[in-house]
């Protein structure tokens, strides 16, 4: 929790940290923020002390929201600072960092740097700022380790509700979808029409989809996937605009919106085929789902996450398929890892791959998907159910939001032959 940064930051040992970028579509600034329209800014937070938020004076009072203690960049006389940098820009702003750092009191020490950013334009800055402060060594961390994802992995009870609520925005866009779908005109051919007769094609739900998320006040700022047959069998394959929808191929429809400004996500998936399908696809998706089923039985409070994704893995591998713990690198069978944690990233701590930390847990405050998958892209078909799941204070695995897991969705309009 946001709480726990300091200590974090003690056992880093990081004297301090820098965060640059917008408030919004912004992780480690909108989790010091709230968000907010403010766009070009800079937290400096000294350990032990709270934050400082410095912005433009156009966006103060969307800064203000923030609670932060703030300080507006017109402080530092940037014009005189481009005169003493003698036009360099990069080395203006070093100029202006060296000040800021000052008035938060960090002259030395580590200092942690985050942020969304071009990263050109940091590199140089700070590649000027270190010589202009000695004293301060700039260092990086790898994405999964950083502070801000150790502080984000488990959630308050805000922060819960608030993905809660996107659950429901999500499985209510999904059953906008379901019902959309399943009350489309059909041709003889087995292809879907809209209204005006057209078939239906992949980018027309796409669109849909879109839609129908904005209506809800939601966003999809890392895209979305619905593919239909050989792409359902291609995890990420967000589903080709010019494919037609058929009646009996399966569909992988992967939805991950989020509040509107960059706020937090949701993670929900469902595989769905139209009017009816094969035995083999019927096989293999009752195959995901009895281990979905199996993983939620079994899943236990502090046990580590790539534990289950083993126990996936040795599933699947009983029923004959590839996995990454049978086969290098598969690209059929069971071919990612189980989860992931949710929150303002999609993909956070705790990480399930077989490489995973042990300290990666289901301790109490996270907030995981649950995803098995099997993807068969040369028979045309790809199947995965997904869930979001809380592990609550007394360690219980509560989904935050429900949904059917039909797979054979009836056709209002059609009858099979």
């Amino acid at each position: 929790m946001k709480s726990d940064l300091d200590a974090i930051m003690q056992a880093r040992d990081l004297d301090a940290f820098i965060v640059f970028g917008n408030a919004e579509n912004n992780p480690p600034m909108y989790y010091l923020t709230g968000g907010g329209h403010v766009s070009h800014a800079t937290i400096i937070k000294k350990r032990g002390e709270e934050p400082v938020y410095f912005f433009n004076d156009m966006e103060r009072d969307e800064a203000a929201k923030s609670g932060l203690k703030l300080i507006p960049y017109t402080k530092y006389d940037y014009n005189e600072c481009m005169q003493k940098a003698d036009g360099n820009q990069l080395l203006a702003n070093a100029l202006r960092y060296q000040m800021m750092f000052s008035d938060v009191g960090v002259s030395q020490g580590k200092v942690g740097v985050y942020g969304h950013y071009d990263v050109s334009s940091v590199f140089g800055a700070l590649s000027h700022l270190q010589k202009l402060m000695p004293g301060l060594e700039f260092v990086g961390e790898a994405r999964d380790e950083s502070i801000f994802l150790r502080a984000m992995e488990t959630k308050d009870e805000n922060e819960v509700a608030r993905i809660r609520k996107m659950g429901q925005i999500t499985t209510a866009v999904v059953a906008k979808v379901r019902d959309y779908l399943t009350s489309c005109d059909v041709r003889n051919d087995e292809v879907l029409l809209k209204e005006d007769g057209t078939p239906l094609s992949v980018g027309d739900v796409h669109s849909r989809i879109r839609l129908w998320v904005a209506e809800h006040g939601a966003e999809l700022p890392s895209g979305f996937i619905f593919a239909i047959g050989r792409d359902a069998g291609v995890p990420h394959s967000a589903g080709n605009p010019t494919d037609l929808m058929r009646l009996g191929q399966t569909i992988v429809f992967d939805i991950y919106p989020a509040e509107a400004g960059g706020g937090y996500y949701y993670d929900f998936t469902r595989t769905w085929s139209l009017g009816y399908t094969t035995p083999e696809a019927q096989k293999l998706f009752d195959q995901v789902k009895e281990i979905y089923d199996t993983l939620n039985d079994n899943f236990d409070l502090n046990v580590a996450f790539k534990d289950y994704n083993k126990m996936t893995c040795d599933y699947f591998d009983s029923k004959g398929h590839q996995t990454p713990m049978n086969t290098k690198a598969p690209i059929e069978g069971y071919v990612h890892s189980l989860g992931h944690g949710v929150g303002l990233n999609i993909h956070e701590r705790p990480f399930s791959g077989l490489t995973a930390g042990d300290d990666q847990r289901l301790k109490p405050g996270v907030i995981i998907t649950s995803e098995p998958g099997l993807y068969y892209p040369e028979k045309g078909m790809g199947f995965r159910i997904e869930d979001t799941l809380w592990v609550r204070p007394d360690g219980v695995m509560e989904k935050l939001a429900d949904y059917p897991y039909d797979f054979v969705l009836p056709m209002k309009k059609w009858k099979k032959k």
